[in-house]
């Protein structure tokens, strides 16, 4: 591993969307680091991707990039389904990893991919970057300062109608259940679930149940859960793929007050108790994963600990299987 005070040359395994302007100009932002290579199968998008975000090499093939001897940390941001291929091909290469959310599709890969990493002392971040956003800090700060008393429960809400990809029937490795077999769950719920463990501590017991109501993909399309963290809070969520209407609220029930707030809506976070009700508006950055990937720099560099790791997302690893009932 370089020397943290050195410059972190890091490689793009995957450049689709997901690194166009959420993840992948934040490296290129963060002071001591500089992207020096992407992978993409196809020859031409990863040209066009390398040209565009003044990159200087591209590869079609994964083992070339993770062992370009010029690269020292590796960016997995492909499907879920190959995170446990790369990952431990990068393990194996010694170099420092960020991994997409998911971290794997199953506990056991993430298992696997995480005791990979801690064998060799090798740093691994996980790109739950709600961790690191500004908006669910405050909400934090709100629980850390006993805003709303002890706190009770928490309550979450996900629910949107079908997409016209999910009616027309085109392809979509979301919905694929040989890639994500809890579907748009595995890709968002996560997230929020994640945030939760971030917020509240580890959950010890949960349970759940899911099903495809619609019939329009192989994977799940509607989840409910409940479940209860280490400190006896209880939490409860549903989930729901093909509804009328839009919709992504979380309450926080304290003894002496409520916090609400959007997982992915860029909504105010309101604070509710007896001195009344505070409505506080933070907006995301341009590159939603740059406070994310700052962090990695300050870990890096040893200044502050990274809340997002290969430890902290195998627990949400095993959360997500323990609701769809994969253990």
């Amino acid at each position: 591993m370089s020397e943290p005070t050195k410059v972190i040359r890091w490689g793009i395994l995957g450049c689709g969307d997901v690194t166009e302007l959420k993840s992948g100009p934040a490296y290129q932002k963060t002071d001591g680091f500089q992207v020096v290579a992407v992978m993409r199968r196809d020859a031409v998008k990863a040209a066009d991707y390398a040209k565009r975000h003044g990159i200087s090499k591209y590869y079609t093939n994964a083992d070339d990039l993770i062992n370009d001897p010029e690269i020292d940390a590796i960016y997995i941001a492909t499907p879920p389904d190959v995170h446990k291929l790369y990952g431990l091909m990068v393990a194996a290469a010694g170099k420092i990893c960020c991994i997409e959310k998911p971290l794997s599709p199953n506990y056991q890969d993430s298992l696997s991919i995480c005791t990979a990493f801690a064998a060799k002392k090798i740093p691994l971040f996980v790109a739950y970057y709600r961790r690191t956003l500004p908006r669910f800090e405050q909400i934090k700060a709100w629980l850390d300062t006993n805003s709303i008393g002890e706190i009770r429960h928490i309550r979450w809400h996900l629910s949107k109608p079908a997409s016209s990809t999910d009616l027309s029937g085109e392809y979509n490795w979301r919905t694929d259940a040989l890639i994500a077999a809890g579907g748009y769950f595995d890709d968002l719920a996560s997230h929020g679930l994640d945030l939760f463990t971030h917020l509240l501590g580890n959950i010890k017991e949960v349970s759940g149940l899911s099903i495809n109501q619609q019939g329009l993909y192989t994977a799940k399309d509607a989840v409910a859960a409940c479940w209860l963290h280490e400190s006896g809070i209880t939490g409860s969520g549903s989930w729901n793929f093909g509804c009328y209407e839009r919709e992504d609220k979380v309450d926080i029930y304290g003894s002496k007050g409520k916090i609400t707030f959007s997982v992915f809506e860029n909504d105010p976070v309101v604070l509710s108790n007896a001195q009344g009700q505070t409505e506080v508006f933070i907006d995301h950055p341009e590159n939603i994963q740059l406070y994310h990937v700052q962090q990695m720099r300050e870990d890096l560099l040893r200044n502050s600990k990274h809340p997002s790791t290969g430890l902290t997302a195998t627990h949400t690893s095993w959360v997500m299987d323990q609701i769809m009932g994969n253990l």
